[in-house]
Parts: C-alpha cells; structure tokens; sequence
C-alpha cells in the first residue's frame, strides 16, 4: 500500500517527466510532497499561464508530454488559454489541477469551479480522479491521448481528500503506438494524380513537423524535383535554403508566393489543416486547383479547404510510398516556380540593409538571423513582427522558429523560450516580443533569471498593441485605443537581476544582440521599432502587384 500522490508522482515517473512547471497551492500539498521525495523537478513559475505555455513548448520539441500543475479554481482556470495554446498548435500536455475534498468538505463552495466540464472543449482528455486505485490508468489514458495524433491537451484534476488515500502500488507499462500505413490503393490514386498534373506544388504544414517526415520530404523534393513552400508552423522541414523554397506562407492571399501557389494545379498537402490560419484558399470550381490531403487523420471540409483525396495513416511512410512509386513526368513545368524562387526572394531581401531607426521589422529578421547558426531557436510572441519573420526568416531546420498560428495568444514568447533553453541549453535562444505580449507574461524574468538560464529577449517596442493597429489602418479606420505607455525596460529588467539594453542605431543593436547570445544570464533588449510601412507593403503594395515573370 502507498499514499496515492505518491502513486501518482510514480505513474508520472513511469512516463519518463523530467519537469512539472506550475505553481502549487494548499489543495495539492501532499502531492508537493510526493514530488520533494521524486527524481522530477518542478519549476515554480510566477503564473499558471506561464507554466501551461513552458509544458507546451516543452511537448511540441520532445515530443514528450509537457506537465503544468495548479491549484483548484484560480489558478486551474489560468490553464484556459495554455490549453487551448497546446490543443490548437498540436503541443501534448498534461494539466493537473488540485480540487477540494469531494467525499467531505467543510468549506461549501469556495472556490469551486467545475473545472473538469470547463477545460472539455479544450482538451482531448478531462477527468476527475475520485478513487485513487484509478489513478496509474487514468495517467496511461492522459499521456497516450495527449500524444495520439493530433497532439494536444489533457487535464486530470486530483481532490485533496483522494490524494491522501492509501492505494495499491499498480503501474502500467508504456507501449509505442504504431500508425497504421496508407491502403496501396489510395498512393496509386494520388500517384495518378501528381503524375497526371501540370504544375504540381508540395505544402508542408505544422502537422510534417517530425524527423522522420522532414528527412522523407527531403528526398521526396530531391527525387521528384517538386518545389515546395510551408505554412507558418512548417518551416524549416525542409531546408528553407534548398533551391526549390518558395518561401512561407506567411499570409493567406495577395503575398508574393501566391503568384507560385495561383498557377499550381495540385497541392499536395502534407500536415496542414484548417487549424492553422489557411496558407490559401480552395476555388470550389471544376477547374480550380485540386489538393491531396495527407496526414495521421482525415481532412475536415471547410469554406477554405476541401482536398479530393485523402491520404491517410503514418505521415513518413506516405511520403517514401509516394516517392518510390512516382515517375518523372517530361510535362511537368516547373519554370515559373523556379523563376518565382529567385524573384521572392528579391522582394523579401528588399530592406534587409535600411539603417533607418527606429528600426524596420524586417532589418530585424536579417540582424537576428546573422547572429544565430541554424540550430539555435527563436520564439515568437504574437504581434505583426511575426508576419516579418515568417517570410523572412529562413529556417535550416524544423523547431528553430517557435511561433504560434493557431491559438495566436499573446504572453507566450518568453515562457516558450525559457522552456526551449532548458531542452536545448547548448543551443542559443531568442525570444522575439511585443511590447504588449511581453508585459503579459513580463514576471517570469524572475524565473528564468532564477533557473540561470542563458537567455536573449527582444521586445520590440513601439507603445502599442501594433497588429491591431495595422488591421485598424487596413480597414480604413483611423488609430483609436490602442497607445499604450511602458515601464522603462532596462531598470525593468534590472530589477529582476537581469540585464537590460536599449541600442540606439541597428549598427549598435547587431553588436548588443552578439554580446547577449554569447553571454552568460538573462539578457533584455529595449529596441525601438518602425512599422510604418506595414500598412504600405502588406495592405497596398502587395495587393497591386502583377505576377508576370
């Protein structure tokens, strides 16, 4: 017989956790107390929120579940947007979440929220443990439907009253989960259909984002010679430097790369759904162009998305399938994509070298791209400087750009970066920010400073909420609620014991942002931005531009 949070704090051990981000509250004290007796750490944030958006980030580059822990009602109910942050991005996580005493409680309905019925529209799994013998099963059943595809969140919420009850010692074994291969009949239909086509077009989206379906794209591209473009979240499955990019997706219509994708008469669909924000929109017409969806799970059918044809099972094995039974067509014209490699990459170069300051989004991108080699990380907070970095920013290799074009939420980019430091601490990190996402999650400074992580963040700061404004000015309307005053970031930073800058020209940001990301300690950079040219190129310019090369 044991202590059931100690039965629990096993399971957890069965299934290989390193770390429990979160911060505990009395409901989970003898749970506490299992972990102190536990090889796991846990790593004490300074939100609920923070600590969901750590697991998360850990989730989406291990693999792994990520596990968040709180307390009941307030702070279960700052899990709501990091659950939904991991159900839409495809991140596996864990939540565990306190309760009262369920069998005898003597404090009425204090703090008491039906948490498990709240967090079921967010989740793939949300349970209440109400007997403790359950608890190794329900731990097995969490871990392995967070990490089915698609990825995503569980919660397991564990009462006071439950977590102190003597159990028996039971532990489940871990199993791989196999995925079943495409049915032969189903390749030889898509075969058909890329053999059969004109000027066939490869996207790949978050859902390719896997080792071994980046090295079969690779040399399905090399083999068949098929150019190739992602969406935000699936850059750098392939090599963005291969000579047959066409770039990211970073808009859904009326960017460059969309002369490319318009002239396309099959896409070939590799990890995206509706989930993420759509890298084009499907023509319902006889002669529109046709897409084949393949992917772990069937297409869901959408006003933006309706594949012909549905290739279904391990996402791997599909494409080496594909890419053994697929002939090189002679009618296959590939010319204007190649010419289009060159021409974007032209238009996306443009103001690389503009010295103006403040500094343009787009200078920024190029100063952080020259400061990092190709497996270091960036992340992204949520603002328009993410549509800069998604065209912009080309990635060598997957998981090296963090950014979120799901949830979209903001708050995220430093927590993201401080749990990618610790998965990776051989490798440098950026995190990117808004002013306004920053401050959203700004405490956790004390947390990474805490941990002694080696940390480079960039707020790029013009004293507004600025994707807001951008869309504000593209429809029309004039500038209204959205300015915003800021602490002084450098004596901000210094406050939590790190290290505050604010460069004053891009010649003086490029030798700061060297000296940060090969420095020691949790460094902050103040860096004033332009984006007056946002509305100029994203809404005007690129709405008149003429695909004719």
């Amino acid at each position: 017989m044991m202590k059931a949070s100690d039965l629990f704090v096993k399971a957890l051990e069965n299934e290989g956790v390193e770390y429990i981000f979160g911060i505990p509250g009395e409901e989970n004290l003898d749970l506490l107390e299992s972990l102190r007796q536990s090889k796991i750490k846990l790593i004490l944030t300074r939100h609920e929120q923070a600590a969901g958006f750590m697991a998360a980030t850990y989730g989406r580059l291990t693999g792994k579940v990520g596990v968040c822990l709180s307390t009941l009602g307030p702070g279960a109910t700052n899990f709501a947007t990091s659950a939904a942050y991991a159900q839409l991005g495809g991140m596996p996580i864990l939540m565990i979440t306190g309760q009262k005493p369920i069998k005898k409680s003597k404090q009425g309905r204090f703090q008491i929220i039906d948490i498990v019925n709240m967090m079921k529209p967010m989740t793939k799994y949300s349970k209440q443990v109400v007997n403790g013998n359950n608890i190794p099963s329900m731990v097995r059943e969490a871990f392995k439907v967070a990490t089915t595809e698609r990825p995503g969140a569980a919660l397991i919420e564990l009462p006071e009253d439950i977590a102190e009850e003597e159990v028996d010692y039971n532990i489940y074994p871990v199993r791989d989960l196999k995925y079943p291969h495409a049915n032969k009949d189903v390749i030889l239909d898509a075969v058909r259909m890329i053999e059969k086509a004109k000027r066939p077009l490869l996207l790949i989206g978050a859902g390719a984002n896997r080792n071994r379906i980046g090295n079969a794209l690779t040399n399905f591209v090399n083999e068949t010679g098929i150019p190739f473009f992602s969406t935000q979240m699936g850059k750098g499955v392939i090599d963005e430097n291969h000579k047959l990019c066409l770039s990211t997706a970073a808009l859904s219509q009326d960017d460059f790369i969309h002369c490319a994708i318009d002239r396309a008469d099959l896409i070939i669909n590799v990890g995206h759904d509706v989930i993420e924000k759509p890298p084009f929109f499907m023509d319902n017409s006889e002669d529109g162009t046709k897409v084949i969806h393949v992917n772990f799970f069937a297409s869901d059918v959408d006003d933006t998305y309706f594949p012909q044809l549905d290739v279904l099972g391990d996402i791997a094995s599909s494409i080496n399938s594909l890419t053994t039974a697929i002939s090189v067509q002679d009618h296959w014209d590939f010319d204007y994509y190649k010419r289009m490699v060159k021409e974007i990459k032209t238009h996306l170069n443009k103001y690389f070298g503009d010295n103006r300051f403040p500094i343009l989004p787009q200078r920024v991108v190029r100063v952080v791209r020259q400061a990092l080699d190709h497996e270091d990380i960036v992340t992204l907070d949520n603002g328009v400087y993410k549509i800069w970095f998604a065209r912009n920013y080309r990635c060598a290799q997957s998981n090296t750009l963090l950014l979120d074009n799901a949830l979209a939420t903001m708050g995220a980019g430093l927590p993201s970066a401080m749990a990618a430091k610790m998965v990776n601490p051989d490798k440098k990190v950026v995190a990117v920010c808004g002013d306004g996402g920053f401050m959203m999650n700004s405490q956790e400074l004390e947390t990474a400073v805490r941990l002694k992580l080696d940390l480079t963040v960039i707020i790029l700061n013009d004293n507004a909420y600025g994707m807001i404004k951008w869309k504000q000015t593209g429809m029309g309307f004039d500038t209204f609620g959205l300015d915003l005053d800021n602490p002084d970031f450098v004596q901000y930073a210094k406050s939590y014991g790190a290290t505050g800058h604010r460069p004053t020209s891009c010649e003086e940001f490029e030798k700061t942002l060297d000296e940060c990301v090969n420095g020691k300690g949790v460094h902050l950079i103040d860096l004033a931005v332009d984006y007056s040219l946002n509305h100029t190129i994203l809404n005007e310019l690129l709405a008149k531009k003429e695909c004719l090369i």
